[in-house]
């Protein structure tokens, strides 16, 4: 009897070791969020193309990574009302990091097309995911 308690208390606590969610992930998820919000707050009309990687293949997504954070630093807010709340989002997505594995990649932000800012927020929220 006093086995199977210890065994239910162990496998009670090694179950919710594998449901609590990795630090990463969560950082993941808050970048995620902010990108959706800054898609309402960016201004989309006269602004500049950005370079938009899409579907970047497994060796080229640290390049992909790094041309979106370039981009990030473009983005201009619709109005100067939302300047705090986008910059702090601004600040957010910037910290995102990417440990790459050590492929070379034969693709440049150059190589990719240019699209307006909500493209270019939606393509970077389409690889977070």
């Amino acid at each position: 009897m006093k086995g199977m308690i210890i065994f239910c208390i162990l496998f009670f606590c090694s179950t919710m070791v594998l449901t609590a969610a990795s630090p990463r992930r969560l950082k993941y998820k808050q970048i995620l969020k902010k990108i959706e919000e800054l898609e309402t707050m960016v201004k989309d009309k006269d602004a500049e193309l950005l370079h938009t990687p899409e579907n970047p293949v497994e060796g080229c997504l640290h390049t992909a990574v790094t041309c979106f954070k370039k981009g990030v630093q473009k983005l201009n807010p619709v109005s100067s009302q939302a300047n705090a709340e986008f910059t702090q989002a601004i600040r957010i997505v910037s910290k995102l990091t990417y440990r790459g594995s050590g492929e070379q990649c034969d693709s440049t932000c150059e190589s990719y097309e240019k699209k307006t800012p909500k493209e270019f927020l939606k393509g970077f929220a389409n690889l977070m995911q």
